[in-house]
């Protein structure tokens, strides 16, 4: 019977996991596939390199502008989780003491009602997320609303308050849109080298 010391137990545990067979002290070991890599990697061969590091551990920091303008589509993003929890809300009969149920609404209510329901929660997701197609959303829901609103006040009601936030988040996006592309422009021209 072989008997091992206390080092060589935890040597024997660590190794046991990693496919070594003793067969007794002083013995030569046997690898499988994986225990030969890191055998070999231990000895320093170079047939086994080490790891590769991260090629840029650090990503660029963002500008004041992009950060105010992320901020700005977060709110933006809040707002839109609002507009839809309120149609569904008014949909399921919870708000409006049930009288903007679906199965109450006229037809043109129950098509604007459920459409918005459903598209501006999704505009929400895609603005918090600063996906490219967050703000695409959010221009079919708000053009939505401006619609019913503003276009077809006799069936939808006035509501001129929703006209005007609505014009002047998509205002406020374009004036940030405008800032980031000078923003980008500027530092490709300072960038820019002169090979004559």
């Amino acid at each position: 019977m072989v008997h091992f010391g206390a080092d060589e137990l935890s040597h024997r545990g660590a190794s046991a996991r990693r496919g070594v067979n003793f067969a007794g002290k002083g013995a030569r070991m046997e690898r499988s596939g994986e225990g030969r890599a890191i055998q070999l990697a231990a000895e320093g061969s170079s047939a086994y390199p080490a790891p590769m590091e991260p090629d840029s551990p650090n990503s660029p920091k963002r500008s004041l502008t992009e950060t105010i303008f992320v901020i700005f589509l977060r709110v933006v993003a809040v707002a839109c989780l609002w507009f839809g929890l309120q149609y569904w809300s008014m949909l399921v009969g919870y708000s409006h003491a049930g009288s903007g149920r679906f199965d109450l609404l006229n037809l043109p209510w129950r098509v604007a009602a459920a459409g918005l329901a459903v598209v501006f929660p999704v505009a929400a997701l895609g603005l918090w997320l600063g996906g490219s197609w967050g703000p695409v959303i959010w221009v079919l829901a708000a053009g939505g609303q401006i619609l019913m609103f503003g276009v077809w006040p006799e069936i939808f009601g006035r509501n001129p308050l929703a006209i005007v936030l609505h014009s002047v988040v998509a205002l406020v996006y374009m004036a940030f849109r405008l800032a980031l592309w000078l923003e980008s422009r500027h530092k490709q021209d300072s960038v820019t080298v002169d090979l004559l």
